[in-house]
């Protein structure tokens, strides 16, 4: 399940009439876990159980149920040639029309899974994080788009929460565990404080810098010096270096974005630090700040 809370309360209150659609046991390979569920109304959608024949057949069997006053309903379909899906498991359906109580328990279900997402700190909305901004708004995590700069939140247009802070520092010592930090301001000596409160605080999932090998390298000596021998080896510096030399700030957003969903999603992840090893002093660079950060 991936609903958010809000998203799913307004589908509810659109639509009077709507099958709730559970994939109740997988065997094998199939495009989503057990548990993944979908809402069929008539004429709407809400969620998917991984798209193809599969979810073709579950909605065209919900909006049956839908016509024909059917309460309940139980599929065991095949993911191959039968159906036109080469997944190559089997799964098992169960829909389910829809009362009042089995809405209240799926909209709880939402917020459970919304207060459960992991954070992601986009710190600095110039160019670059507000990229970032426009693309986490489609993922599963909470994104925070913080900069001291008002006429730089202002331009974000995101679904995003947007923090105008004169203490980003503060923001990332109050962050939950297993966070994700990617600092990208308009200045540098702000980009070496907020990475090394991030590094301090050993739990996040990510923490990422923008900038090249050179200032990779000056974070480092700066932080042997001011921050008692800090370490740097979980830090990702450049950030989203691995796949294009290109600058533009949406590819590399696309790239940072891969990058920390890695992390996010690995079926390592804790609440322990993660990242890449202290890199050569070479390779791409992405040092965008200012207007371009």
């Amino acid at each position: 399940m991936a609903l958010s809370a809000p998203s799913l309360r307004a589908f509810f209150a659109a639509e009077p009439s709507v099958i709730r659609v559970v994939l109740r046991r997988v065997r094998g390979s199939s495009p989503r876990e057990a548990g993944t569920e979908m809402f069929v109304a008539p004429g709407a959608l809400s969620g998917t159980i991984g798209g193809g024949q599969l979810e073709y057949l579950a909605i065209d069997a919900a909006r049956a149920m839908l016509r024909e006053g059917v309460l309940t309903r139980a599929l065991d379909v095949p993911l191959g040639p039968e159906i036109g899906q080469c997944c190559g498991g089997r799964v098992e359906l169960a829909l389910t029309r829809m009362r009042t109580s089995d809405r209240r328990a799926a909209l709880g279900r939402a917020a459970e899974h919304d207060a459960a997402l992991p954070h992601v700190y986009v710190m600095g909305a110039g160019h670059v994080g507000r990229a970032l901004a426009d693309l986490w708004q489609h993922l599963p995590v909470r994104c925070i788009l913080i900069d001291t700069r008002p006429e730089e939140i202002a331009l974000c247009k995101a679904a995003v929460e947007t923090r105008l802070s004169v203490l980003p520092e503060f923001e990332i010592a109050n962050a939950p565990p297993g966070s994700a930090f990617i600092v990208l301001t308009h200045d540098h000596g702000l980009d070496f404080l907020l990475t090394a409160a991030a590094l301090g605080r050993g739990d996040a999932a990510y923490v990422g810098m923008i900038g090249s090998a050179s200032k990779r390298a000056k974070f480092r000596a700066w932080a042997r010096r001011h921050c008692d021998g800090q370490a740097i080896d979980t830090l990702t510096c450049p950030i989203g270096a691995s796949g294009s030399r290109d600058k533009r700030p949406g590819v590399i957003a696309a790239f940072v974005l891969a990058e920390v969903m890695a992390e996010l999603t690995s079926e390592t992840a804790a609440i322990a630090p993660h990242g890449a090893q202290d890199a050569p002093l070479s390779g791409h660079a992405n040092d965008r700040e200012g207007k371009s950060a």
